[in-house]
């Protein structure tokens, strides 16, 4: 009798238990957990002064990456802002049509859709990517639900990390990336994870018993390609900024190494190369990447050698 009491006292617990993972289960809309119900469908101003709903016509349906940014930022933001366009150029026409980006300001009262419209231009954004403000409450909303707020966006804005958030809406996948990655892994990680499920594509992957040794990638190669290359080349013409073919024996070394280290400093310091610099390149401010003094000396080492490269083309490095 014990025994039976025990066995319906299990019963009912399991069964209350079960009644109540049922009524804490998040609401499913339309087989997605992340839709309708859970992303803000707050109006927002597109860099051509339109207005949208960021849930009806920003997101659903599509495969999107969104990151904050704002223009008169002196940090990452540039640095974010480049990568992601060199991105745009490795998914080709792909943007606009299975991808869509959007960049959205954390300073909406200054980022007004003029102010956006030349910063788009700066970077040489193409269809597909949107530059966004609006309200800062409802921007504010927006970066909660994707996980793209700091409390100290508004005493600080410098402060917000270079996050990317990536999703495909309609199947309900999303993923956190850093906006200022490789371009070619960005691209690839959008590709496979954004494109290719929504195409049904099998991603298979290379052994990596099969990789190439990275030869000759020392500190400074590290830094160029991480943190230079989206903004500059080597005997290509300029970008984004200045070709820096034969840069060490254009400026004097002290001066370009004090630029380096820290731009911002220089240019407000009204440092008449700095600002001719900033003028001509139509005002993209280059980020102070905090290097140490290896660094800066790291980054000299291999300008010199690209540099020299530039000129006997068979020899260059890279």
């Amino acid at each position: 009798m014990r025994e039976r009491r025990r066995r319906q006292l299990r019963a009912a617990l399991t069964l209350l238990v079960a009644v109540g993972a049922m009524r804490a289960a998040p609401a499913v809309i339309g087989d997605r957990l992340w839709g309708r119900d859970y992303f803000p469908n707050v109006p927002l101003i597109t860099q051509t002064g339109r207005t949208v709903r960021f849930y009806d016509d920003l997101l659903e349906g599509k495969s999107v990456a969104i990151n904050v940014i704002y223009t008169r930022c002196r940090d990452r933001c540039p640095l974010e802002t480049a990568k992601l366009a060199q991105v745009q150029r490795l998914l080709g026409h792909r943007m606009g049509t299975d991808i869509f980006f959007y960049s959205i300001s954390i300073d909406p009262e200054w980022d007004t859709p003029a102010v956006l419209r030349e910063y788009a231009e700066k970077f040489r954004a193409g269809p597909g990517w949107l530059f966004l403000t609006g309200k800062r409450e409802d921007i504010a909303l927006v970066q909660k639900k994707l996980g793209l707020y700091s409390r100290t966006d508004a005493l600080n804005p410098d402060g917000h990390l270079p996050s990317l958030m990536i999703g495909n809406e309609p199947a309900g996948q999303w993923m956190l990336n850093s906006a200022i990655d490789n371009p070619r892994f960005l691209a690839a990680t959008i590709g496979n994870f954004l494109i290719g499920w929504k195409n049904k594509q099998v991603v298979t992957a290379t052994p990596y018993e099969r990789a190439r040794p990275i030869e000759g990638f020392d500190a400074g190669t590290y830094l160029y390609e991480t943190k230079c290359a989206a903004c500059h080349s080597f005997g290509e013409g300029d970008g984004i900024g200045p070709d820096l073919a034969g840069v060490t024996r254009a400026r004097d070394r002290a001066w370009l190494q004090a630029f380096i280290k820290a731009p911002d400093r220089m240019l407000a310091q009204n440092d008449p190369i700095a600002t001719a610099l900033f003028a001509r390149y139509k005002q993209v401010v280059m980020p102070n990447l905090r290097l140490g003094d290896g660094d800066v000396a790291a980054l000299m080492k291999y300008i010199d050698t690209q540099s020299a490269a530039s000129h006997h083309p068979a020899k260059r490095a890279r």
